[in-house]
């Protein structure tokens, strides 16, 4: 049940709600109320544009009260050069504190993540996070034991030599390669039905890339996570993935342990072609 209800005395009638359904499954003709007929609530996607659309606050559909929701205006959003400058100053860590991050702050950021976008609002997506460093410790001694076992074994293929290289420079020269010392791991995960699951995966992380940065914690793509667990399958359940689990990537984060003064400087570096007809 949607529970598309529609409060008479704010509704205005404008309309407004029907002509921005993604759907099309909203009705509303003169002084009539908006409504849904019973039949194509299964059509709904679930969007809320109506809720969020309304300007009077008068619909609430799935059990939401409009009141709840934040206020939005011209204001609320940041500027273009701070975006611009934000873009430009992002970096990928790999040096950590030694330290967690507030848990507060971690649930802050997993629930705006579930606003992000998926395709057709399939809403497929499985956060799994490691939000204790002693945690991350110990699956980074079991990645890299099981790596070591698996060099030994001739299992991993000479073009990853760089995971090869992964368990000695960890215990002979203490550095951290695959994990890069950080406390804490995202990891995005979706189904094989979801209309485009690929992209859900890779655009939750980015936005999560973003929030997080916002939030003065450093990030870096764990290009190397997916590299072990597609080398090494089995070793998949240690994050709670299946075997087979082909959609999924994953974020490094936690406190940085270094800070850059000033942007780099390549602007020129896109190639950008232009659509003439």
């Amino acid at each position: 049940m949607l529970q598309f209800t529609v409060n008479e005395k704010l509704c205005t009638r404008c309309g407004l709600c029907a002509a921005d359904c993604p759907a099309r499954i909203i009705t509303q003709e003169g002084k009539a109320l908006p409504s849904i007929r019973p039949d194509q609530e299964a059509e709904c996607l679930q969007c809320q544009h109506c809720l969020a659309i309304c300007p009077t606050a008068a619909i609430s559909i799935l059990g939401r009260n409009p009141d709840n929701s934040l206020p939005l205006s011209a204001d609320s959003f940041p500027r273009l050069d701070s975006m611009s400058r934000f873009i430009r100053g992002r970096r990928s860590i790999r040096k950590y504190k030694d330290e967690n991050v507030d848990p507060a702050l971690i649930r802050q950021l997993l629930a705006t993540l579930a606003n992000v976008p998926t395709g057709v609002n399939r809403r497929a997506l499985t956060f799994t996070v490691i939000d204790d460093k002693a945690v991350m410790h110990r699956l980074r001694e079991n990645v890299l034991a099981a790596l070591a076992t698996a060099i030994k074994a001739g299992r991993i293929p000479e073009r990853l030599k760089y995971l090869q290289n992964a368990p000695p420079a960890y215990y002979e020269r203490k550095e951290d390669i695959l994990f890069r010392g950080a406390p804490h791991a995202l990891v995005v995960s979706a189904p094989p039905d979801a209309p485009c699951p690929a992209e859900d995966v890779v655009l939750a992380l980015a936005y999560f890339d973003l929030l997080a940065q916002s939030a003065r914690l450093g990030t870096v793509w764990w290009g190397m996570l997916k590299m072990v667990l597609e080398t090494l399958p089995d070793l998949k359940a240690l994050i709670g993935l299946p075997p087979r689990q082909r959609y999924y990537y994953g974020m490094l984060f936690g406190i940085p342990a270094i800070h850059y003064p000033r942007t780099v400087q390549r602007d020129d570096a896109a190639v950008v072609k232009r659509v003439s007809l």
